[in-house]
């Protein structure tokens, strides 16, 4: 199961969503794409440079003084991160 938190002052995506075996998985892929895209986004179109950290199954993105550019990125994230969530509610929790 994938674990989409939304805390005070950081989102965290963590875990496997245990679809298909590593490798097959299309829920993680399309998570981790979402994911990395967002870093690659925060990183290359806003001036902020939010903290982030990325590896295999964590996310984990601090949030605090966003601006406004990087709080549009992070909306569009959550976007495909419902969709996800809403077509895999068995792999995909948002909390």
């Amino acid at each position: 199961m994938i674990e989409v938190s939304v805390l005070k002052d950081e989102i965290r995506v963590l875990g496997h969503a245990g679809y298909a075996l590593s490798g097959q998985d299309i829920v993680c892929a399309g998570m981790a794409a979402l994911s990395q895209t967002l870093a690659a986004s925060l990183d290359n179109l806003v001036e902020d440079n939010p903290e982030y950290t990325l590896a295999s199954g964590v996310f984990i993105l601090k949030t605090k003084d966003l601006s406004e550019k990087a709080k549009l990125l992070v909306d569009s994230f959550f976007i495909g991160v419902c969709g996800i969530a809403d077509t895999y509610p068995d792999y995909v929790r948002i909390t």
